[in-house]
């Protein structure tokens, strides 16, 4: 079976455009699960919703047609739009992940070698490490003071900012360096992001390091030791830009998985209307397992969703079990593209291609499908008349050839409430580089996709 080219629907692609420029300036500005969060709470109040916080403090009850939200520790974020419908018939979540393969900034990061200032690093994600170095980054970071200020820095962003970096070795000495495989060619000690080099007057010990720390107070108020409290993220500095001649395509740093989450994003704040409880969880560390208190792994969406139970007079613990049990659900995840330089890892017949529309993923996971979320084919089925019923292009892929690797997703641990799921979203290029590819189009369709999903009445 093949698939048609999602841009032959278009013969004004208007919409497609304007809908990616507001992607691009997203992608521009969020670059950090905690700037991902602000920024989105920021449009859902003034699309409507209301902190569920604010919504339990008073005492209120949430009745069909209203809209919360709940942020988990600026970093994970889940909106619900009541239904029609009782919790307990099941809800329609739209879930993704909004961290993204990057290098932290360790604890105690800063030091001088020879006369030149550094930040010790620890990669966060799968990386291939060496196409990290020689490249423009800048540093986002929340910084956590004792007298419990937090102040936000961004530096590297703005044209008139500096950008900082990591060296690599010279080609003319790098002979040895060459011989050593694509994993060791570049060691994860050795990603040290070089910031400053000009000594501060009148200090002898560690000028250099001085004058960073004299820039770091004057201009955030900052101490070396509030680096303990802090967390830095070393990204790829510079805007999401169009790609390729036609303009077809968005470059822009991660895609993985905020490709997914803003149309996820945007398709919930389209509705105001639906007959099943629409829900849109935005979860962080699923580049490490989705682990720790923001992660899927942790009990925030089953403690939101109690709550919000609760607010709308519906909340028992079996009422609970019902409402996740006959939910259904898109685990938003990117999907491997089809690359015509590496055709040596994908079987071209269960592969998904740029252009072609959003993607399901049947499974994930390695090899024998270790780890992976296996959906229900009675499920696909009605995922296929939604799509087709709307006008939707889609296509179904797996993540390369069986033996070559694969990858997982939060879609297995929301499976294991019993509730139907299957990976969707967006097919990327370069994926866990630090300039990702994906194309324009599939990017419309995702948000078209998934507004369909959340309006459907499908049972």
């Amino acid at each position: 079976m093949k698939t048609e080219n999602a841009w032959k629907k278009y013969s004004d692609k208007t919409e497609v455009f304007d809908f990616c420029e507001k992607y691009k300036s997203f992608m521009s500005t969020c670059k950090t699960e905690r700037e991902c969060v602000t920024e989105m709470v920021q449009k859902a109040e003034a699309a409507g919703y209301r902190n569920l916080e604010e919504v339990i403090e008073k005492g209120e009850s949430l009745k069909p047609g209203d809209k919360v939200y709940a942020n988990n520790m600026g970093k994970c974020l889940a909106m619900y739009l009541i239904g029609e419908e009782p919790l307990e018939k099941g809800m329609r979540i739209l879930g993704a992940h909004i961290d993204s393969p990057r290098l932290d900034l360790k604890q105690n990061p800063l030091y001088e070698d020879q006369e030149l200032a550094l930040l010790d690093t620890h990669y966060y994600g799968g990386i291939k490490k060496y196409q990290w170095v020689t490249l423009p980054m800048a540093l986002h970071g929340a910084v956590a003071k004792k007298n419990g200020e937090v102040v936000n820095v961004v530096i590297g962003e703005d044209a008139n900012d500096p950008v900082v970096g990591i060296s690599d070795l010279l080609v003319h000495l790098a002979a040895k360096q060459q011989q050593k495989t694509a994993a060791e060619v570049i060691e994860g000690e050795n990603l040290n992001v070089l910031i400053g080099s000009i000594p501060l007057e009148a200090e002898e010990e560690e000028p250099v390091k001085a004058q960073i720390l004299s820039v770091l107070k004057e201009k955030y108020d900052m101490e070396e030791e509030d680096f303990l409290s802090a967390e830095f993220e070393v990204v790829p500095a510079g805007p999401a830009r169009d790609y390729g001649l036609d303009r077809s395509m968005v470059m822009a740093y991660g895609h993985d998985d905020r490709v997914c989450s803003y149309p996820s994003f945007m398709a919930m704040l389209a509705q105001d209307k639906v007959k099943y409880t629409s829900v849109c969880l935005l979860v962080d560390k699923e580049e490490i397992g989705s682990v720790g208190a923001t992660g899927m792994q942790s009990r925030f969406f089953e403690n939101t969703t109690a709550e919000v139970m609760h607010a709308a007079g519906q909340y028992s613990e079996l009422l609970l079990r019902r409402a996740l049990k006959n939910s259904m659900m898109l685990s938003s995840d990117v999907s491997a593209a089809f690359d015509p330089n590496y055709p040596e890892v994908m079987e071209k017949k269960n592969s998904a291609y740029l252009g072609h529309g959003i993607t399901f993923n049947k499974y994930t996971g390695s090899r024998g499908k270790g780890g992976s979320n296996d959906a229900n084919p009675e499920y696909i089925a009605k995922l296929r008349k939604i799509m087709e019923d709307n006008q939707v292009a889609f296509q179904t892929a797996e993540l390369g050839k069986v033996d070559q690797g694969g990858g997982g997703t939060i879609a297995y641990i929301l499976a294991n409430y019993n509730m139907e799921v299957i990976d969707c979203g967006v097919a990327v290029l370069n994926m866990h580089s630090p300039w990702e590819i994906a194309s324009k189009v599939d990017i419309y369709e995702a948000y078209r996709g998934y507004c369909a999903f959340l309006a459907s009445e499908v049972k």
